[in-house]
């Protein structure tokens, strides 16, 4: 994935050149048709997906639902604990979307620190967020 493509989603917008060229080397890029499921609860979670077009909806055990649009990530946590995932991830419409292994994006984040920065105020908002 070249470099002006990943600048225009929010998350990677302000990162160097050389950040995004990274990116682009180890993310996998892939699409699903509606009604997919990315995330299950209950898997072991390998890796976070940045959503690049369509529409998904995050569903918890406990009832709460939301959605993601372009631009979004989700799975983040499972880069960072060994806990299994906690909701349920689906496509409502097509979606393409940027997967990034747990074990290529600790490389990242020791290579290329300025990713965890970009990632902090969106997880902070998770975390004090309702939903």
């Amino acid at each position: 994935m070249d470099i002006e493509k990943l600048r225009q989603i929010p998350l990677f917008a302000d990162l160097h050149d050389h950040t995004l060229e990274r990116i682009g080397e180890l993310s996998t890029e892939f699409e699903e048709p509606a009604g997919w499921v990315l995330v299950e609860v209950g898997q072991a979670g390998s890796g976070m997906f940045v959503l690049e077009e369509g529409t998904v909806e995050v569903k918890t055990p406990d009832g709460r639902s939301w959605e993601l649009g372009p631009g979004e990530f989700f799975g983040e946590l499972a880069l960072l604990t060994d806990d299994p995932r906690k909701a349920r991830i689906r496509s409502k419409t097509p979606v393409r979307c940027l997967a990034i292994s747990r074990s290529d994006f600790q490389k990242l984040l020791k290579e290329e620190p300025e990713i965890a920065l970009a990632m902090l105020p969106k997880l902070a908002q998770r975390i004090d967020a309702p939903h």
